[in-house]
Order: C-alpha cells, then sequence, then structure tokens
C-alpha cells in the first residue's frame, strides 16, 4: 500500500471546507450548468401558471367597476350681475401742503400763532396759521395766490377773489369787473375784520402822501376860485351907477353947448364945447361894449388845470393807500371745508412747504383701472367695497380722470361712501379694499343654470340636460340665454321642467 494510504486522516476545518466548496465549483460547468439552467425555467414557467390563474381567479371573484355618472348642480335663483373689481385706497379727498408765497415779507418767515391741530376742520375765511404776525387765510379758488393785490391790478386773480368774498356774504363791488378797487379794498377789510386781524398797508408813508395831496388839491381849489372871481369881475362891464354917471356926463355936455350957442357964443367956443358932447357921448358908447378878459380866463383855465392834476394825484395816493391783499396772506383751496392731515411746525419754526397738510373733509376711495375696463363705467354708478373684516358697503363713482402717473393703459377711479357714517370712514382711513362696480345686471332674480350646464344643439340652440328626480333619466331642455356672469347664465323656456332646485348636467 502506498505510504499516503498509511497516514491518519485529520479533521475539517473552515478553510478546508472552503477549500471543498472550491473545489465542487467545476461541477457547474459545461452540461451540467445547462441542465441546471434548464431546470430552474421549468420550475419559473409552473410558477407563472400557477401565479397567473390565481389572479385570474381572484379578478373574477371581484365585481365590476361602477358605471360613469353625470355631474349635476341645480338651477337657481339669483341676480346675474356682470362686475368690474380694482382696488382703492380710502384716504381724504385732495390731500395739500400749505405752500404760501412768503416773497412779500420783510422779515423771515417765522410761525407766531394758529398753529392747527391735526384732525381740524378749516373752512373759508378761517386763519390756517399765523406767520411773522400775520394771518394766512384761507378762501376758495383754484388760482394760487401768485401776486399781492392792490387798488388798481385788474386780471383773473381779481375775479377769483371777488367771487370767493362773495361767497363769504361780502359784497365786492361789480363782482364781473377784473379790476380792484375801493370796494374790493373794503371787502377785504372786512374779510380781516372777520378774522379779528387789523387790515394790512401798502406803505407806512401812504397816509402822509393822501393828507398831502389833500392839501394840494385844497390850494388849487382857492387859486380857481381867485381866477374865477377877477375873470366875474372883468367880464360884468359897467356897473349902473357908472353907466348914469356918464348919462348925466353927455347931458351935462349938452346943456352948455345949448347955453353957450343961446348967448351967442363965439364959434371957437361952441366948437369946444361941441366936441365935450362928442367925448361924453363916445365914454357913454365904452360902457356897452364887452370887456376884454382874456388875461383873467387865462388864469382861470391855469388855475383848473393846476386843480384838476392835484385831484389826479389825491385819487392816486388814495389808491395807494387802500387796503392791499399781500400774496403771503391768503391760500386758495378748491374747496372747503378742509381737515388737517399732518402738522410738521410749531411755534416760533421757519414755514416750510409742507408745514401742514390740508384734505378734504370728506372721505374717498381712490384707485386706478385698466382703460378698457374704464369705457364701461359711467359717472353715478353705484359699486360696493368689502372692508378687511369682510363688511360690504355701498359707494358712488364720482369721477374717472387720468391716471396720476401718465399710464395710458390705466385709469383712476375715485368713488365718494354712500349711506356710511363718519365714524365708520374714519377707522376705514388709510385701507385698501376691493372695489366691485356693477356694469349690467338682470331685473331682478332670474332663473340661472352653471354655464356650464349649456350645450349647442344640431341648429346652434342652446340646451341643458335635465335630470329626472326619480328616475335619473336625463332629457335635453331648448332654452333661451340671457346675462352671463360670475359662471351663472340666465336661461328663459317654457317647459315646466325647468324651474328652481331642477338639477342639470354639468359634467360626465
Amino acid at each position: 500500500m502506498p505510504t499516503s494510504d498509511l497516514q491518519p486522516s485529520t479533521p475539517a476545518t473552515p478553510s478546508t471546507t472552503r477549500t471543498a466548496a472550491r473545489r465542487r465549483i467545476p461541477l457547474t460547468r459545461g452540461p451540467g450548468l445547462i441542465a441546471l439552467v434548464a431546470g430552474v425555467a421549468v420550475l419559473a414557467l409552473v410558477a407563472g401558471l400557477v401565479a397567473g390563474r390565481t389572479v385570474l381567479s381572484s379578478s373574477a371573484a371581484e365585481p365590476s367597476a361602477p358605471e360613469e355618472r353625470s355631474i349635476t348642480a341645480p338651477l337657481e335663483t339669483r341676480v346675474i350681475s356682470s362686475t368690474i373689481t380694482a382696488r382703492a385706497d380710502i384716504t381724504y379727498a385732495d390731500a395739500v401742503d400749505l405752500d404760501i408765497d412768503v416773497s412779500s415779507l420783510s422779515g423771515p418767515s417765522v410761525v407766531t400763532g394758529r398753529v392747527p391741530e391735526v384732525g381740524a376742520v378749516v373752512d373759508a375765511a378761517q386763519v390756517v396759521i399765523e406767520v411773522a404776525g400775520r394771518p394766512v387765510i384761507a378762501l376758495p379758488g383754484e388760482l394760487p395766490a401768485y401776486r399781492s393785490l392792490r387798488a388798481g391790478y385788474s386780471g383773473p386773480d381779481v375775479l377769483q377773489l371777488k367771487a370767493a368774498l362773495a361767497s363769504l356774504g361780502i359784497d365786492p363791488g361789480d363782482a364781473a369787473s377784473d379790476l380792484y378797487d375801493a370796494s374790493t379794498a373794503a371787502a377785504v377789510d372786512e374779510l380781516y375784520r372777520r378774522a379779528g386781524y387789523p387790515s394790512p398797508v401798502s406803505s407806512p408813508d401812504a397816509r402822509r402822501a393822501v393828507e398831502s395831496a389833500e392839501r394840494s388839491v385844497s390850494d388849487a381849489a382857492a387859486q380857481v376860485a381867485a381866477a374865477r372871481s377877477a375873470l366875474e369881475a372883468a367880464g360884468s362891464g359897467a356897473s349902473a351907477a357908472e353907466r348914469l354917471a356918464a348919462d348925466n356926463a353927455v347931458r351935462q355936455a349938452q346943456r352948455e353947448l345949448d347955453a353957450a350957442a343961446a348967448a351967442g357964443a363965439p364959434q371957437a367956443q361952441l366948437d369946444t364945447l361941441a366936441d365935450a358932447v362928442e367925448l361924453a357921448k363916445a365914454r357913454r358908447a365904452e360902457l356897452d361894449r364887452s370887456p376884454n378878459v382874456s388875461d383873467q380866463q387865462a388864469s382861470l383855465d391855469s388855475a383848473l388845470a393846476a386843480q384838476n392834476q392835484a385831484e389826479v394825484e389825491l385819487a392816486r395816493a388814495r389808491d395807494d393807500a387802500l387796503t392791499p391783499l399781500p400774496a403771503s396772506e391768503v391760500r386758495y383751496l378748491t374747496s372747503l371745508p378742509r381737515r388737517v392731515d399732518a402738522v410738521s411746525v410749531h411755534r416760533g419754526d421757519l414755514l416750510t412747504a409742507d408745514a401742514v397738510s390740508l384734505s378734504g373733509a370728506a372721505i374717498r376711495l381712490d384707485g386706478t383701472i385698466s382703460s378698457a375696463d374704464a369705457e364701461h363705467l359711467v359717472v353715478g354708478q353705484p359699486a360696493v367695497f368689502v372692508t378687511e373684516d369682510g363688511r360690504e358697503l355701498q359707494a358712488v363713482l364720482r369721477e374717472v380722470a387720468d391716471d396720476p402717473d401718465g399710464d395710458e393703459k390705466r385709469r383712476r377711479l375715485i368713488l365718494d361712501p354712500s349711506g356710511v357714517d363718519q365714524a365708520t370712514m374714519d377707522s376705514l382711513r388709510g385701507t385698501n379694499v376691493r372695489v366691485t362696480i356693477p356694469i349690467e345686471s338682470t331685473d331682478g332674480e332670474v332663473l340661472a343654470a352653471p354655464v356650464a350646464a349649456l350645450t349647442a344643439g344640431p341648429a346652434g340652440e342652446s340646451r341643458v340636460a335635465v335630470v329626472d328626480e326619480t328616475s335619473g333619466d336625463e332629457s335635453l331642455v331648448t332654452v333661451t340665454t340671457g346675462l352671463s356672469a360670475g359662471g351663472y347664465v340666465e336661461v328663459r323656456s317654457d317647459d315646466p321642467r325647468l324651474r328652481p332646485g331642477v338639477r342639470v348636467v354639468v359634467g360626465r
């Protein structure tokens, strides 16, 4: 026996087991591998057949799928309204800053008093603020106070002033005239009296200039009187006594001539006496002729010219002394009363352009909308706005204007609240709300169907599929449609099946 066969056997170890396994691997190669794969395939095929029969058996046991059912909705009675929706801010109307022309002030524009409180209401003829000891009075008007007004000035700003004064019950004189005259100045005096301030003066020397002009007129009048007296005296001719004396002289000369002729006086004496008679007659005739008063008339004309010039100067001085209206003491506002929104100055501060912000006393809704939608709107239309807490409040469309930013595709909407108390509107100020404006609506409630329920017939007619409440059968009913909005459309038909609550098909 070979030596190797006589060696004792050794126990198996993991390493030897793995070695044996590695040695068994070659058994799966060649014909053995093919046989193994074929066996696995047969087993897989048998398992698949069994599983398939199991699934088919399970499927046959399950119930069939439910039949397809229609989606329905009931017919309703409702008001159908086509609307336009926008967003709007709730704010006080026409907010403006109290800009004042202070160029006419002689000193710094210091706020000296009458500083308003936020929330105060400013009406026409009331003092908004006091600057440099003088009032700033609110008046109705569109033109700004672009210049100070005084007697003799004319223009549209004078017409505006007269209209404002007339609206306050103050007589400005001829309201159709654009001339600032004595009547206008007197009306301005009344305005300042109501405001509780002394009227402004044009200049410190105005009164002295008037007094000097009055003296000049008085002196000129005295000169005219003296010249007129001299003219009258020169133009009156001889007095009755002078004429009588001249007549007597003529008769006396004639008597002396007659006496000498009767006494046979020499011819030379008679000639002398005859010459005396002619001289007396000539003197008498001189008294009947008109006197030469050209010098006296020239003196009177000169005195009258001087008087006229003095009166012109007096009128000018008086106009200069009439009450003016400084541009710094009035602020025109397009509408009054106004509400004080903000105040940024205190007494002692220099006046700034935004010292006081004013707005209309009434609250409005201010928003924008597309130009296309704006074409459907009409001023006076009712609207509804919804507050943040869900309340629906009424409003009226007041104005459709150009977009404030110049966007041609947008339009500005201005609405006034309707039937809403002031306290409620004050609480809503500063909020942004949704505004709904109906542009077309049915006349009350109508029978309405969802738009999805409508189908078109072969001739283009509109139809709805009505579902029988008992059998569930569907039948087509031809309808006439009306206004459509918000997913609903008005439907009309004489068919008795079409009534509120009946369900119609809206989908499958």
